[in-house]
């Protein structure tokens, strides 16, 4: 029975080790079960609205355990899914704020924009849209990815302040700010030892640490029955079918979903080296479709797109490689719904060195950019560039694919020129 379900999740015995799949999974856990306490606050505005806030913790969690279980047997690869930031803003602030829709219309947007994925990944567009992407822009979006991850561990941290580089001197000294250097150090000495499991065993040391710090506080209690989710299910509003608001929201948030799924997960298998030397992702299709069906899945909960999450790159810098990792982490979101003060006591400082780490490993995919080229390099380097300064992977593909094909079409043209001279002189 065993063996059967390991091998549903593309678990190999010879090729890959279950202590560090399981270890991958619980890293990619701890560096995600942020969402269970941020995502809530997120609504909070809405609850004026009739928007049930109290259910969303379920709900964000039921959402994140079906669509990596999808991850996890049907694509077979260590991916953590969950609802995504930057689209929890755009359903909270500019489609129920700005524009003043209810609530019941961003979720129907939602349901839609997951169908249209769903067909999108059934059809050859998928493969067209990931082929547009050139193999040195796919190692650029790991190194992006890479930079992006730590500049989230750094704004995590406390260290790295809106607007500027480091924040006052005086936060450097702050006990926060104490413990995520402490625990900067834990990681590089663990990643010096190549020490199975260190970034997991950096984020508990770093925790127990910031107990005496004041920064971990130890929870009242530990058990908590989860709010029902039933205020939020299937609350679909078909009223505004034939609104053209509705469709610009829907082709919005496909747009948004696409590239940021296709960004996290070229960028991190790349540097798993998991990418083929053709370009190819082995089980693309299933990933982009699981992402699909999980966001479909998570508007009947009542919750945003569900998108794969970067935070995946720490499981994956583990040694994470199959849907082992992924399984894990849903099976940890299932008792997060019952031993959710545990895990919300593990402190952002914590967190944040293993984050920086994982960018650390993203980073090596940089020896793979073909750097005697300037229309390959430029693009890479305008990718890698964006993403953090943007705080979007989205953004960073664009601009890359875009001055690729700029940069590619007038190398072509010079190339041309050079051999048309050399014809004429001979």
């Amino acid at each position: 029975m065993k063996e059967k379900i390991l091998a549903l999740v593309g678990f190999s015995a010879q090729r890959h080790s279950l202590k560090t799949e399981i270890v991958s999974g619980l890293t990619t856990f701890i560096t995600m079960s942020y969402i269970l306490a941020l995502l809530p606050a997120m609504f909070a505005p809405l609850g004026s609205r009739g928007f049930p806030v109290d259910s969303l913790f379920t709900a964000i969690a039921l959402a994140t355990i079906v669509g990596t279980l999808l991850m996890a047997f049907l694509a077979k690869r260590p991916f953590g899914q969950a609802p995504g930031l930057t689209l929890n803003l755009f359903f909270i602030e500019t489609v129920c704020i700005s524009l003043g829709y209810p609530w019941q219309f961003a979720l129907t947007a939602v349901l839609l924009e997951g169908l249209l994925f769903v067909l999108l990944c059934l059809s050859n567009l998928r493969q067209i849209i990931f082929e547009m992407v050139p193999t040195s822009l796919k190692h650029a979006i790991a190194v992006g990815i890479g930079f992006f991850v730590a500049m989230i561990g750094f704004k995590n941290s406390g260290i790295l302040a809106e607007g500027t580089i480091f924040n006052h001197l005086e936060t450097l000294a702050s006990p926060s700010s104490i413990l995520f250097v402490i625990g900067i150090v834990l990681t590089g000495i663990f990643a010096v030892m190549h020490l199975k499991g260190g970034l997991l065993l950096s984020i508990v040391l770093t925790t127990l640490i910031g107990i005496p710090l004041g920064v971990t506080m130890i929870p009242d209690h530990l058990f908590d029955m989860p709010t029902s989710p039933a205020p939020l299910f299937c609350q679909f509003s078909w009223d505004y079918l034939l609104t053209p608001d509705l469709w610009v929201c829907v082709l919005t948030m496909l747009f948004f979903d696409v590239f940021d799924s296709l960004g996290t997960i070229v960028g991190v298998m790349a540097s798993s080296g998991l990418i083929r030397k053709n370009g190819r992702i082995p089980y693309m299709q299933n990933i982009m479709l699981s992402d699909a069906l999980g966001t479909m899945a998570g508007a009947c909960l009542g919750c945003s797109t569900v998108t794969t999450y970067v935070e995946s790159a720490t499981g994956v810098a583990e040694g994470g490689r199959t849907g082992l990792t992924a399984l894990v982490i849903a099976l940890c979101f299932v008792v997060s719904l019952f031993l959710a003060p545990l895990f919300l006591a593990i402190p952002a400082a914590a967190t944040a060195p293993v984050m920086i780490m994982a960018g650390f490993y993203l980073f090596g995919s940089v020896s793979h950019i073909n750097l005697s080229k300037p229309a390959e390099t430029m693009p890479a380097f305008l990718t890698i560039l964006l993403m953090p300064v943007t705080s979007s992977i989205t953004d960073g593909i664009i601009a890359g694919l875009f001055t690729y094909i700029v940069f590619s079409f007038i190398d072509g043209l010079v190339n041309r020129k050079k051999k048309d001279s050399l014809d004429l002189e001979d």
